[in-house]
């Protein structure tokens, strides 16, 4: 029987608002939509400064924005924060999100939580629900 306790989009926001995260993450302005016994949705607004030349949204900052995604949703899988690492973010760029897009939709699920190993995936769709990034991960808690 998992003992975690369940985690509110509220615990999370507050989590990702927390000085636990970097000042440029938190930057990102990333908003936490929904919680769901597999999965946690995020916003990722899309700003001028994460655009670049080409004029699509960096792969710096979609990066970013998915290991992000992971910490939160294995957050909510432990019932809470616990310090980890990410091991491996294998990241695969499907299509360009546009500059002026407005935002991007990140959907992170819990594959596998192991005693000391968490395996993960994280799906990005543009603003038309098309799939833009899909990334695979391995966190080690400390």
């Amino acid at each position: 029987m998992d003992t975690a306790r369940s985690l509110e989009v509220a615990d999370l926001q507050a989590l990702l608002d927390s000085e636990l995260f970097a000042d440029w993450v938190r930057e990102l302005a990333l908003r936490v939509d929904a919680i769901t016994n597999v999965a946690v949705h995020l916003t990722l607004p899309v700003a001028p400064r994460h655009v670049h030349g080409g004029g699509v949204l960096c792969g710096q900052t979609l990066m970013a924005a998915a290991d992000t995604a992971m910490v939160l949703a294995i957050s909510a899988a432990l019932g809470g924060f616990r310090p980890m690492t990410t091991v491996q973010l294998q990241t695969s760029f499907l299509r360009p999100i546009a500059g002026d897009s407005g935002a991007a939709a990140i959907t992170a699920r819990v594959l596998r939580k192991g005693k000391t190993l968490v395996f993960g995936e994280i799906q990005i769709a543009d603003a038309k629900g098309q799939l833009a990034v899909h990334a695979t991960t391995t966190y080690a808690l400390l």
